[in-house]
């Protein structure tokens, strides 16, 4: 492995803009779906990339709703969600948490979000976003995303 330069900042570090996943990218790591594959690869390799504790126990939320459903049996549920723990707690992603500020912040823009529907899950996770200088976001939610290019985030498209 080649020496890093010591003017290269770690790109898990906290000064460094990266790419936020909201829920429901996150979800298709886990669930596949059509767009499964090219998130997949996109992702593959990558070291700027941001979720949330809000991400994590959504996607958790999806896997319990798909067992509910009858599609996934309590064994596969069960091995996603340990998945998804263990990929969360890997270091591959910088991990954010909700905290008073966060919410005060995703209170501001739900209130001056105009005409766009802004959802309060959506709020938290631009706010979350925001408070990590993401600068773009992966999200295939278009109300999430319409809301954070208000709120100067750049959508990834894949």
């Amino acid at each position: 492995m080649a020496e890093k330069n010591e003017a290269e900042e770690s790109p898990l570090d906290s000064a460094v803009p990266g790419i936020y996943i909201d829920s429901s990218a996150l979800a298709k790591l886990y669930l596949p779906e059509p767009e499964s594959e090219l998130l997949d690869e996109f992702l593959r390799g990558r070291r700027d990339l941001i979720i949330s504790e809000l991400s994590v126990t959504e996607v958790i939320s999806a896997v319990g709703r798909r067992r509910r459903e009858g599609v996934l049996g309590a064994k596969q549920a069960n091995r996603i969600r340990d998945a998804v723990l263990s990929d969360a707690g890997s270091g591959s992603f910088r991990r954010l948490d909700l905290s008073p500020n966060i919410h005060r912040n995703a209170e501001r823009m739900l209130l001056s979000a105009g005409s766009i529907s802004l959802r309060t899950l959506d709020a938290l996770h631009i706010a979350l976003a925001a408070s990590a200088e993401a600068g773009r976001m992966i999200t295939f939610d278009g109300r999430m995303a319409e809301a954070a290019v208000l709120y100067g985030l750049q959508i990834v498209q894949l």
